[in-house]
């Protein structure tokens, strides 16, 4: 006996029809990231855009920094430059001038700038946007403390703030693809001479470390968006993930703070995300009442996206949900108590962890 494939649904087929039509106008984002100043982003960049146009691309140059190494403006000598806006003091892209010219490709460095007053668009990741609305790849630059969601932690390991910012979601929607520019920094996180102290050159080691992992987060991040639009399009479930995504099982009798506070220091770790679920029973007492309501409510406190789930079997409700997230780690307690809750709690258990492919089941003691 053969089986067909499951026919699509129309929701599926209308997604599937918007993702082909965006590949197919849409321009293409090539990002440079630098997970520290002096990596060289600006001028791997460069040389990209130099080899394009060396294959017979049509490259233009549509936003510089100030200077620029020799073998950097050597390059540059060989490429068609649009000159930027001079508005209000300061300089923007001259983005209807590039849309009317309409090459295949525009080297736009500092995708985080703010643009000056005046300006068609406030943020230099908006022209970016028009461009690749209007058929026009870019490939730009920028370093890690300027993402809006990581710039705290990348603020606490150097000690430096910056004023603007571009949002993560900007990346996840546009980006094609990120390199990740993992060169020795030309200066130290402190923008002194290196101390010959070992404690503090292992300290400035290991700030160095975790800004590299968080700039192979960011890119992880975008392949994981790609992968679960691609399925999504297709109509393929999506059963695992690149990023870590921790669900918590909330219940009246689970030590939910402990397994939030848990899930919330994986998912900041792994740069992922973090859901709490209840599955809606159909009568507990006031006190397991109030003591699920302070759980649920915690779990918001501490950043996670709550949802409550209905179902006859909590089981298939909670792996329903998981699947349809990308959910990568399954948080449940487990009452060591005796009686016949144990025994129902220990079956639950068990059923989650058998059905649960590709996903891990961790178990936190009551």
């Amino acid at each position: 006996m053969t089986t067909s494939p499951r026919r699509p649904s129309p929701e599926q087929l209308l997604e599937q029809v918007r993702y082909e039509e965006r590949q197919k106008t849409r321009g293409r984002l090539k990002v440079f990231l630098g997970y520290a100043s002096g990596v060289g982003k600006s001028y791997r960049m460069l040389d990209e855009g130099r080899r394009r146009h060396e294959r017979g691309e049509d490259v233009v140059v549509s936003a510089l920094q100030p200077e620029y190494p020799p073998e950097a403006r050597a390059i540059l000598k060989t490429m068609e430059n649009i000159p930027t806006l001079k508005t209000g003091g300061g300089e923007s892209i001259d983005v209807p001038a590039i849309i009317s010219r309409h090459p295949q490709v525009a080297l736009i460095d500092g995708l985080a700038y703010d643009n000056p007053p005046g300006s068609s668009n406030a943020h230099r990741w908006q022209d970016v946007e028009q461009l690749l609305e209007a058929g026009i790849s870019v490939i730009t630059s920028v370093n890690l403390q300027y993402i809006e969601k990581l710039r705290p932690e990348v603020e606490r390991l150097t000690g430096r703030s910056v004023a603007c910012s571009i949002p993560a979601g900007f990346l996840d929607n546009y980006a094609d693809e990120i390199v990740v520019v993992d060169a020795p920094a030309t200066e130290t996180l402190s923008h002194g001479p290196a101390s010959a102290d070992q404690a503090a050159l292992v300290a400035e080691q290991h700030k160095l470390s975790r800004l590299r992992e968080l700039a192979l987060l960011v890119a992880a991040s975008v392949v994981d968006r790609q992968l679960e639009s691609y399925l999504r399009s297709h109509g393929m479930d999506q059963t695992w993930g690149i990023q870590e995504r921790i669900l918590v099982c909330v219940t009246p009798r689970s030590n939910a703070a402990h397994m939030l506070e848990s899930g919330r220091r994986n998912a900041d770790r792994f740069h992922g995300e973090l859901y709490a679920v209840y599955v809606r029973q159909p009568a507990i007492s006031e006190k397991d009442e109030a003591t699920l309501s302070g759980n649920l409510t915690y779990a918001q406190q501490v950043g996670a996206n709550v949802e409550k789930l209905s179902g006859l079997d909590p089981v298939v409700a909670i792996l329903e949900f998981a699947r349809q997230k990308g959910v990568t780690q399954i948080f449940v307690g487990h009452d060591k108590a005796e009686g016949a809750w144990r025994r129902l709690w220990s079956s639950f258990i068990g059923r989650l962890i058998r059905s649960a492919e590709g996903m891990d089941v961790v178990v936190f003691p009551n």
